[in-house]
């Protein structure tokens, strides 16, 4: 006879193992390193974050598996490539703003960023184009589109902080401000 085992046992066990671990500050001390410079070996990451190399290609492998890092890619000079204007556009619809013809404006490689947003817009897109004309052709491709009633757009002049998300938190942005007094 064969014994199986008590389901209502395993099924947590099997739950809680696929749970993912919290990010500790030794995992925000490893991101934090491959967000300013991805190439580094597993050695090299050991000796900022005082790990041993096969503890830290651990942590990297589950940081990978949940997520956390999705993806590791070679961040470009636009410049270099021939793509010197940098604009944010705010983009009015009429209705939600969310349509196929907008979305496939992801697919043009000028195109580094889009959301949907709160405020006096209903998108927002980063984008990167060659110059000035490009921008007008990029705004008469946005005009064409239905449901598009308004733009505004604004050219960087030049770029102060330019990253990917960062691993750390500031606790203190979270805390209530103190009330001022006059």
């Amino acid at each position: 006879m064969k014994i199986m085992p008590d389901d209502k046992n395993t099924d947590i066990i099997r739950r809680n193992a696929s749970q993912p671990r919290p990010i500790d500050p030794t995992d925000r001390r490893i991101l934090a390193a491959l967000t300013t410079r991805a190439d580094l070996s597993y050695a090299e990451l050991g000796q900022q974050v005082g790990l041993s190399a096969p503890a830290v290609h651990e942590r990297v492998k589950r940081l990978k598996a949940s997520g956390v890092i999705e993806a590791t890619v070679a961040r470009i000079d636009g410049a270099a490539v021939g793509k010197p204007l940098l604009a944010f556009i705010h983009v009015n619809t009429v209705g939600w703003g969310k349509t196929p013809e907008l979305m496939a404006l992801c697919d043009l490689p000028e195109v580094e960023e889009m959301h949907s947003v709160t405020g006096d817009a209903c998108v927002l897109i980063k984008a990167r184009l060659a110059d000035s004309a490009a921008l007008e052709g990029f705004l008469a491709r946005l005009y064409d589109l239905p449901g598009v009633s308004s733009t505004q757009t604004y050219v960087a002049l030049s770029s102060f902080t330019e990253r990917v998300p960062q691993a750390g938190i500031t606790e203190s942005l979270s805390a209530p401000l103190p009330i001022r007094q006059r």
